[in-house]
């Protein structure tokens, strides 16, 4: 069964930071949008022993619908994962994750923020460039599963927008 209209997903979203308890379902999500997803233990060694990281969870009525994850180096945010559940994709959850993140990580002491995306992922690269990110540079065959290149992908965080609807 699909998701409610955007609307009504976006009046009962929530984020919140990602507990070990989360795992699961975090990784369910992982599954459903990577081919090469990262497992149950990644995860969780991320959120119980990597001091670098930081996770936040989206919820729309108690169920975990997204995540993001970023590892915090000094004054940047490292963008490692973003994904939100297939069902709920288009209604401005994504926006809405990644946008928590951003503030979590200025929060946090971040000045500035960068992640990697696949140049094929218009979806994706179009959300960070409705926040401000802009191209950087080019990772050459930087996933290995179709040897496609990412783009590296910058945001100043005092630059950031949020006018994004």
């Amino acid at each position: 069964m699909g998701a409610a209209s955007g609307d009504s997903v976006m009046n009962d979203a929530s984020v919140r930071l990602m507990v070990a308890d989360d795992v699961a379902a975090v990784s369910m999500i992982e599954r459903l949008s990577f081919d090469l997803p990262w497992s149950q233990k990644a995860f969780k060694a991320e959120i119980v022993s990597n001091d670098l990281a930081h996770y936040l969870v989206a919820e729309v009525m108690e169920k975990i619908v997204a995540y993001a994850g970023m590892w915090m180096i000094i004054d940047e945010a490292h963008v490692t994962n973003v994904a939100v559940l297939p069902d709920y994709r288009g209604q401005g959850i994504g926006r809405l994750i990644m946008g928590s993140l951003i503030v979590y990580a200025e929060q946090q002491g971040a000045r500035r923020m960068t992640l990697e995306v696949r140049s094929s992922n218009e979806v994706a690269k179009q959300l960070y460039q409705r926040f401000g990110f802009t191209a950087a540079g080019i990772r050459k065959k930087y996933y290995t599963d179709t040897n496609e290149d990412a783009i590296i992908m910058w945001l100043d965080i005092n630059k950031a927008t949020f006018d994004v609807e």
